[in-house]
C-alpha cells in the first residue's frame, strides 16, 4: 500500500486520492463520528454513492465490521473493535509493534514503558480476530532472557510462537557450529530472545531430550499436522534453564568449582566465560561454567585471584598441574 501521510489529506485534492488512500480517509471519518448516511460520507470525500459502496465492501473484505441501513434515514456505521490501526498494519508490523511494546515485561517499568504497555493493551483491543490472536500467540510465546535488538526475521518468530501456543509439532533443517546439516523433529515449547540471539526451546522427539536451537540456523520449518502434550520443563524456570543451556552445556568441557570468594566478588570474572554461579556460603560460591578445551578452563581459574577446589572433572585437576609446569618454565627463561 503506497504511504499517504494522514494529516496531508485534507489538503489534497480528492480526484488524487488513491483508493487505499481514500480507505484511510473515511476511516478516519469513522473514527471522528459511528454513524454517518451514505450522502454525508460522499460528500466528505467528494466522491459518489456508488463509489462509497465499493470502498465500503473492501474495508469489509480487509476484516471490518460496517453495518449498513437502507432507506432516506439509511447510512453506515462501523462496527465495535475495527477502528483504524488494522489497516495500517500488516501482520509482520503488528508482530514487530507487540515485541517492541512489550519487551518490558516482567521486570520494574518506568512511566514510559508503563505507557508502552498500555499502548500495546490498547491496540490489541483494536485488532481483528485475526491479527490479535497472532500477537497473542508472540506474547505468550517469546520469552525476552537478556535485551538486545533481534537478528531474526519476524515470520519465523511468528511461525514459532504460534507452534508453540498452539502445540503443533514442527519438522525443520538445521545447521549446528559445525555447520552439519540434520532433520529435526521437535515439540516447540518456548522462543527465547538472548540479546542478538533468538531460540527455540523444544522436545526432540529422535533424542528424547530437551534441546536449543538457534533461530537463524533453522531452515524451512513446517507444521507437520501433529500437535502433542506440553511436557514440564527441567526445573520448570525457563529463564534458568536457558542461562545454563547456553553457557555451559554447548561446551566441549564442563566443569564445577568452588571459589572461596564471595559471588559479588567473581562478577567480573564471570564475563569471561559461560558460567551459572551458586552460592554455597557468604565467603564460596559454587561455579559450573564450559569451555572447549581444558586449557581454557585452567587458565579461567588460575585468573581468579581466588581459591578455589575443582568438584569435577578429575582430569581437570591433572591439566591444571601441567599448565603450572609450563608456566613456571615460562618464568625461569
Amino acid at each position: 500500500m503506497r504511504t499517504v501521510p494522514v494529516l496531508d489529506l485534507a489538503g489534497i485534492m480528492p480526484a488524487m486520492l488513491s483508493a487505499s488512500a481514500r480507505l484511510i480517509r473515511l476511516l478516519l471519518l469513522f473514527q471522528a463520528q459511528r454513524s454517518w448516511t451514505g450522502a454525508e460520507l460522499a460528500a466528505r470525500l467528494e466522491i459518489t454513492e456508488r463509489t462509497l459502496r465499493r470502498d465500503v465492501d473492501r474495508l469489509r473484505s480487509l476484516g471490518y465490521t460496517v453495518d449498513s441501513t437502507s432507506g432516506v434515514a439509511g447510512g453506515y456505521r462501523l462496527g465495535a473493535g475495527t477502528s483504524l490501526p488494522p489497516l495500517l498494519l500488516e501482520d509482520e508490523e503488528a508482530i514487530a509493534v507487540a515485541l517492541g511494546l512489550g519487551a518490558t515485561a516482567g521486570g520494574a517499568l518506568s512511566d514510559i514503558e508503563t505507557a508502552s504497555m498500555r499502548a500495546l493493551a490498547k491496540l490489541e483491543q483494536l485488532m481483528p480476530p485475526r491479527l490479535r490472536r497472532r500477537l497473542e500467540s508472540v506474547r505468550a510465546s517469546v520469552v525476552p532472557v537478556m535485551r538486545g535488538k533481534p537478528g531474526v526475521r519476524l515470520k519465523a518468530v511468528s511461525l514459532l510462537a504460534e507452534a508453540c501456543t498452539e502445540r503443533l509439532e514442527l519438522v525443520f533443517s538445521y545447521r549446528d557450529h559445525h555447520s552439519t546439516v540434520s532433520a529435526r523433529t521437535v515439540e516447540p515449547h518456548r522462543v527465547v530472545q538472548t540479546g542478538q540471539r533468538w531460540y527455540l526451546l523444544a522436545w526432540d522427539t529422535a533424542r528424547q531430550d530437551w534441546r536449543t536451537f538457534r533461530l537463524d540456523r533453522i531452515g524451512d520449518p513446517v507444521h507437520t499436522g501433529a500437535r502433542f502434550t506440553a511436557r514440564r520443563l527441567p526445573h520448570g524456570d525457563i529463564e534458568a534453564y536457558m542461562r545454563r543451556a547456553l553457557t555451559v552445556s554447548p561446551f566441549l568441557h564442563h566443569a564445577r568449582v568452588v571459589v572461596h570468594a564471595p559471588v559479588e566478588a567473581l562478577e567480573a570474572h564471570m564475563a569471561w566465560v559461560g558460567g551459572t554461579p551458586e552460592v554455597v556460603d557468604k565467603r564460596r560460591t559454587r561455579i559450573e561454567t564450559g569451555a572447549n578445551s581444558l586449557d581454557a578452563l585452567a587458565v579461567w581459574l588460575a585468573c581468579l585471584g581466588h581459591d578455589f577446589e575443582i568438584e569435577s572433572p578429575k582430569e581437570l585437576v591433572g591439566h591444571l598441574a601441567l599448565v603450572a609446569a609450563r608456566l613456571d618454565k615460562a618464568a625461569r627463561l
